[in-house]
């Protein structure tokens, strides 16, 4: 997930409506290249967004000079229902314009972080959605202030039809709201909570250096965040050793910094989580979407007591590859003789037709939608010098989506692609069917779709699997895929929390303590059969998640749900699984989070789909170690 600074502070300091702008990421691949080896139709079309700077110009002024001061003249007139209804147009008016404008200039800049004409309409964006949020902070105090009556009678008004939910959203916060010049004051200062992030971001981007080593046939690689795991998938164990070691150790000359901007980030999670009357920075995070506190605990703890099915693997791996200890370094080299990875090539092309393949149980609308996604260049497929090096989904109500990714013709990239499709095809779905306050998704459901799309695609190829190596490999994929979206992701979040519960406890966070918290929890997850390299400890300076407080977790019960839905789309043969699942896909921001999930028949309050992936994932190795047994690889 690359998360957009601006929402940060529009959502977490003013509680204000931001619901279409939503972005959501993986990780992705990237071999960095020019500019000139792209084709255009590979590339994003950013005049789908604003055809000319002159009229992003124009959106600029208009909200700037005619909209935002209009907002003023509904201060302290909400009671008047008519007057309340007039500023909920307004606001709409207005979040519809700095939308569009501020994904306009944040996807310039994550084409080019050096563009300085994008650095400066990120910078005039976010201080307009400032401005903007100070204007509109008097509006939830007013509203708060209304009599239960007077609330409950507003909700029946028809005219209120569009604005329910979100008004009812935001009742529920009532404790937490402040008075209108703290409101305001905190609206001010929204800005101020995305500084230790765009500082990470430009150390971790701009100033650090990744290091160059020299492959067995002699060439010199540069270890980038997006080849670095392609390396780790070599045969050759030394030479992995040595990417692995040198990667690890380029961190440390940011290490400091990190450490010093993570614990500055966290802080200010704290310190909203203590202005707003919240017990914790957990508790805050989880407040926004409604998700009682048990979830993300009956998550870690539903992990831990599974954590034996991790070490099932690792003790899988030590086998086949005949070694003392897993390393890190091991991790990804597949368990498979054969180089099934060179043969498993997926040019974009190619895996488009892969893909709309593979989702065809979702549907000839669903499919027909993902085509029009890769004929109307909602994609920026290739890496480039400069570019942003994951991958994600980003749009607006009022535009179609678009998806960047680094693509390296991998079996990896084919996934990551079909990945953000289902992040895109929420977005689709849902526009399509809710009103604008009712649109976007909730975090906490917004990764189901994608993984989804994950699920459904590694089923597809492992069913088409032609020998027992390919199926063998696949297979390995599935299990790594789950084991970093349900055991990594958890593990985070135990990270997360340990560092919250010090800062909010008084502490402070050094490179030295992150290390070691790191590398006991590495030791904790992996099993005696895993050795944690000291070098590895600077593994958490690698997730800016870290800086969008407890989001990670939120992998993992997207992971658990995903499986849920699509198992029950495989076994129904009515059709009926599909289409609850379509209107998933279209419920946006309608209900509670718990609830559309609950209507689409999975229950997260409940640990069942929880032990479900786990189960899955330990059936996933029980058939690799199967095969292997047959193949006499191991005993």
């Amino acid at each position: 997930m690359k998360k957009i600074s601006f929402r940060k502070a529009i959502i977490a300091v003013s509680f204000t409506l931001l619901s279409s702008f939503v972005t959501i990421g993986t990780s992705a691949q990237a071999n960095i290249l020019t500019a000139q080896h792209v084709e255009q139709k590979y590339t994003w079309n950013l005049r789908d967004i604003y055809p000319s700077q002159a009229l992003f110009n124009k959106d600029f002024s208009t909200v700037e000079k005619e909209w935002l001061p209009q907002i003023q003249k509904y201060k302290g007139k909400l009671a008047n229902e008519k007057k309340l209804l007039e500023l909920l147009k307004l606001n709409e008016k207005i979040l519809r314009k700095i939308d569009k404008l501020y994904l306009y200039a944040h996807l310039m800049q994550d084409l080019n972080i050096e563009d300085k004409t994008a650095a400066n309409l990120c910078a005039k964006t976010e201080q307009l959605a400032a401005d903007y949020s100070a204007a509109i902070s008097f509006m939830k105090p007013e509203i708060l202030s209304f009599s239960k009556e007077k609330w409950d009678k507003m909700k029946k008004n028809p005219l209120f039809k569009n604005y329910t939910h979100y008004l009812d959203s935001l009742y529920k916060q009532k404790e937490h709201m402040l008075s209108a010049k703290e409101e305001e004051l905190l609206a001010k200062l929204s800005p101020v909570f995305g500084d230790a992030e765009n500082i990470y971001n430009n150390a971790s981007r701009g100033d650090y250096t990744p290091p160059v080593i020299q492959n067995n046939s002699g060439k010199k690689v540069k270890l980038t965040p997006g080849n670095f795991v392609a390396e780790l998938e070599k045969s050759d164990r030394e030479y992995r050793k040595k990417a692995y070691k040198a990667f690890f150790e380029s961190y440390q000359s940011i290490k400091n910094t990190s450490a010093a901007t993570l614990y500055a980030s966290v802080k200010a999670d704290e310190v909203y989580a203590k202005a707003r009357h919240y017990k914790s920075g957990l508790d805050a995070a989880l407040s926004s979407d409604h998700i009682p506190e048990h979830v993300f605990t009956n998550l870690v703890s539903s992990v831990n007591n599974h954590l034996d099915y991790l070490h099932n693997y690792i003790e899988l791996r030590r086998k086949v590859l005949k070694v003392d200890k897993i390393h890190g370094y091991d991790m990804y080299v597949p368990l498979v003789e054969q180089d099934i990875a060179s043969q498993l090539k997926f040019p974009f092309a190619k895996a488009q037709k892969v893909i709309l393949e593979g989702l065809a149980p979702l549907g000839k609308e669903y499919v027909s939608h993902v085509k029009k996604a890769f004929h109307e260049r909602w994609f920026d497929v290739y890496p480039r010098d400069k570019k942003y090096t994951g991958g994600y989904n980003t749009g607006t109500y009022d535009t179609h989506p678009f998806i960047l990714l680094n693509y390296d013709d991998s079996l990896d990239g084919m996934v990551t692609a079909a990945h953000e499709i289902g992040h895109a095809m929420n977005s689709v779905y849902t526009n399509k069917a809710q009103n604008y306050y009712n649109s976007g998704q909730s975090v906490f459901t917004a990764e189901v779709a994608s993984t989804a799309n994950e699920l459904i695609m590694m089923d597809y190829l492992i069913n088409k699997a032609k020998t027992d190596e390919e199926k063998l490999f696949l297979l390995n994929k599935q299990i790594d895929n789950i084991r970093g979206t349900v055991f990594t992701q958890v593990m985070y979040s135990e990270f997360e929390k340990a560092i919250h519960d010090k800062v909010r406890n008084g502490g402070n966070l050094t490179a030295e303590e992150l290390n070691k918290l790191w590398l006991d929890l590495l030791a904790k997850y992996y099993g005696k059969s895993f050795e944690a390299d000291e070098v590895a400890g600077v593994g958490w300076i690698r997730v800016p998640h870290f800086y969008n407080s407890f989001y990670v977790y939120k992998y993992a019960t997207a992971m658990a749900a995903a499986y849920e839905l699509v198992s029950e789309m495989k076994k129904d043969k009515t059709g009926k699984a599909t289409e609850r699942y379509i209107q998933f896909l279209s419920a946006g921001t309608s209900d509670e989070p718990l609830n559309i999930l609950k209507r689409a028949g999975v229950d997260m309050t409940s640990p069942k789909p929880i032990h479900n992936i786990l189960n899955y994932f330990h059936s996933l190795v029980k058939e690799m170690e199967a095969i292997l047994k047959q193949q006499g690889k191991i005993e």
